[in-house]
């Protein structure tokens, strides 16, 4: 490639232009994507196009391809990119002014004081920052994430994690049983499936879709579901009724100074790991992406 590939008339908008082509390898995607018209970012390549002396693009076929010239470009772009991501965000660091808004997604787990404490620190460092959240299940969590309302959604493995970025966090979670003090079950240390041979039981809705829990649900004999649930208290209320025992994740609900109501683990034991995740394609606020940087210096010691 000619050194004027590297004229300065080719900015980083119009790098992030051509990755965003190269990704979805459809120029009216791309487009969709940046929020512009199709014949404003087919002007921009045919410009770099010219810059360069060379094509970027194999046209004719129903998905774009990259030419050799492209291949080096995409990589080399990708670089510059991240390289002056990076670079911004550590300017900004340096800002006490920076404000903005960020939005975050997440289901019942304690693994939400992680990102709440590293929101004290964000907004201790930058106070013009504002947080929104949101609580819900996985399945509003993910509808959130992927119409762009949310930046960031707390997911409780597995989760469809290979559609999102993410980090993972250093945290498990614990499940087990919510049952009356009275029940007698609760003289138990752990429950085990044939403890729960013929007992009314009250499960979350996604706890099926999780492998490590379906597969253990799977070993209950006599099986007796009563009720599904999205949010824990409410189903703590039925079973502080009576009406059966509540399979969970441990943490949730304070149970300290409930004599109505006790936690036990399950036997085997049951974890599940908790990830950060947000879209692959979303282009982050500057106030979502220092939280990011935050995040990952956390996580990273």
């Amino acid at each position: 490639m000619k050194d004027r590939c590297y004229n300065q008339s080719m900015d980083i908008q119009q790098m992030k232009y051509f990755l965003a082509i190269a990704k979805e390898s459809n120029i009216s995607k791309a487009a969709e994507l940046l929020y512009m018209t199709q014949p404003s970012l087919t002007r921009q390549v045919q410009n770099m196009e010219r810059e360069i002396g060379k094509p970027l693009l194999i046209r004719g076929g129903k998905r774009l391809k990259l030419t050799e010239t492209g291949e080096l470009l995409k990589k080399r772009a990708e670089e510059i990119v991240e390289l002056f991501g990076k670079a911004e965000l550590e300017l900004m660091s340096l800002n006490s002014n920076i404000g903005g808004d960020i939005y975050i997604g997440g289901g019942e787990t304690r693994a939400m004081k992680i990102l709440t404490d590293i929101a004290a620190k964000v907004h201790n460092d930058h106070p013009e920052i504002r947080f929104h959240l949101h609580s819900g299940d996985i399945a509003d969590v993910c509808e959130k994430l992927d119409k762009g309302l949310i930046d960031f959604g707390l997911m409780i493995e597995p989760a469809h994690l290979a559609e999102y970025k993410h980090l993972t966090l250093p945290f498990f979670d614990e499940w087990g049983i919510i049952l009356p003090s009275s029940h007698p079950l609760a003289q138990k240390q752990s429950i085990s499936p044939e403890d729960l041979a013929g007992v009314p039981l009250l499960r979350s809705k996604h706890a099926a879709d999780r492998s490590s829990i379906s597969e253990w649900i799977s070993r209950i004999p006599d099986q007796k579901l009563i009720a599904t649930y999205n949010l824990l208290y409410n189903a703590s209320l039925m079973a502080e009724a009576g009406m059966g025992c509540v399979l969970c994740i441990d943490g949730i609900i304070n149970l300290k100074g409930n004599d109505a109501l006790c936690f036990r683990p399950l036997e085997p034991a049951i974890h599940s790991g908790i990830s950060v995740a947000w879209k692959q394609d979303q282009l982050l606020s500057k106030a979502a992406s220092l939280f990011l940087e935050y995040m990952k210096k956390e996580f990273n010691s």
